[in-house]
């Protein structure tokens, strides 16, 4: 990018994102961005050099309000279980909020991914935040000890990131109940297992 983003800019760019969700960000021309998102062509070109600078614009924005979210869940007094249910509801809740978005960066995942800024975003927002919370769960005993705390991390993103995309496709009045039942499972299956009880 070269410079700052106005926030009026910003908050247009995500008028687009439904084309990028739906399109892929490859199958999407700059002039039919600039078109969804209201802003003139030569107005996006000042910002960005191109296509990819859009999509890791709007996907760091949302990994940094997932990252806002998950923070202050686990900051909240409580018990490593109930913060690690906060977190799990807390990135639900900022997908939701933001389905185009978030279908964008399911849908272009593996482009993202190969962006410096935004790996490093994700690490932050997510990995490293959960990993320490898994860390103080083994240390307090409420949670098991497992080989490799990063990749439970990991996994745990990648269960609430698929359950979340699925939640962008219902209807916008069930999504509070979606975001409640939705988190129960994905605890549960955390906390629970799969394995059967005698």
């Amino acid at each position: 990018m070269r410079g700052q983003v106005p926030a009026k800019l910003a908050s247009k760019l995500y008028g687009a994102a439904e084309l990028i969700a739906d399109r892929g960000i490859a199958d999407a021309k700059i002039d039919e961005i600039a078109e969804a998102a209201g802003i003139p062509v030569a107005t996006l070109y000042y910002y960005f050099r191109g296509k990819e600078e859009i999509l890791a614009f709007l996907l760091g924005d949302l990994l940094e309000s997932i990252a806002g979210a998950v923070g202050v869940a686990i900051s909240e007094p409580g018990t490593t279980p109930d913060r690690l249910r906060w977190a799990v509801e807390a990135q639900m809740r900022v997908m939701l909020e933001n389905p185009a978005a978030c279908r964008a960066l399911v849908g272009d995942l593996g482009r993202a991914t190969r962006l410096p800024e935004l790996a490093s975003a994700l690490e932050t927002a997510f990995h490293k935040p959960l990993e320490q919370l898994l860390t103080e769960g083994v240390d307090d005993g409420s949670l098991r000890a497992m080989p490799d705390l990063s990749k439970a991390a990991l996994s745990i993103f990648g269960a609430i990131t698929v359950a979340g995309l699925m939640g962008t496709l219902s209807e916008p009045e069930q999504t509070t109940e979606f975001i409640e039942q939705t988190t129960a499972a994905v605890c549960d299956l955390l906390f629970e297992g799969l394995r059967s009880r005698p």
